[in-house]
């Protein structure tokens, strides 16, 4: 992955604010550049970051019954209009043979995913494929639920809705009691 250029987004940043009539001069805008390059820094950290990483480390525990983490708390870039969405996603997954992770690495595998110009059915299959790439569960769901600034700042301006996906791998794909009680339980 090439490494993130700094200067580049500050020059950026002067040519969005000249180019919006403002005058990146001005007092209150002469740091602006620079404030916004260390931001992106922070917002796209996830760009250099393979999610599946986080599930090298396992552990085995005598279970194949459900594990859902929910409401893990995202902030991502909408890579269509550079606007932020955020929102909550829920990992749930049935370990195989006992083989889970620790579950600070589901939201990390998370964040890892959010953090870079992206699109929420993405961040949705992206998750997933990961513990089931690294993990081998019997089966995986992920359920993102999130507000799109794009929707509401701009175009057809509906502030509060919601936008929900899910994808399900494995036996949540095949089983739809399975699929039913993780939904109930992120309710």
């Amino acid at each position: 992955m090439k490494e993130m250029n700094l200067e580049q987004i500050e020059k950026g940043v002067r040519l969005i604010l000249e180019g919006i009539g403002e005058d990146p001069n001005r007092e209150g805008l002469l740091d602006t550049p620079k404030r916004v390059a260390k931001m992106y820094a922070e917002m796209f950290h996830g760009l250099n970051i393979d999610p599946r990483e986080y599930f090298n480390t396992v552990f085995h525990e005598e279970t194949e019954e459900l594990v859902l983490v929910k409401d893990i708390p995202f902030y991502s870039m909408c890579e269509h209009h550079l606007v932020p969405f955020f929102g909550h996603v829920h990992v749930a997954y049935i370990p195989r043979n006992g083989k889970i992770t620790g579950l600070s690495k589901l939201a990390r595998a998370v964040e890892a995913v959010a953090k870079r110009p992206q699109l929420q059915e993405r961040i949705t299959r992206l998750v997933a494929d990961s513990i089931m790439e690294k993990l081998d569960p019997l089966g995986v769901m992920v359920v993102v639920e999130a507000e799109h600034m794009c929707m509401t700042m701009r175009g057809v301006k509906k502030p509060g809705s919601k936008t929900v996906t899910t994808v399900a791998r494995g036996c949540f794909d095949t089983d739809a009691e399975k699929r039913k009680e993780v939904l109930s339980l992120i309710k």
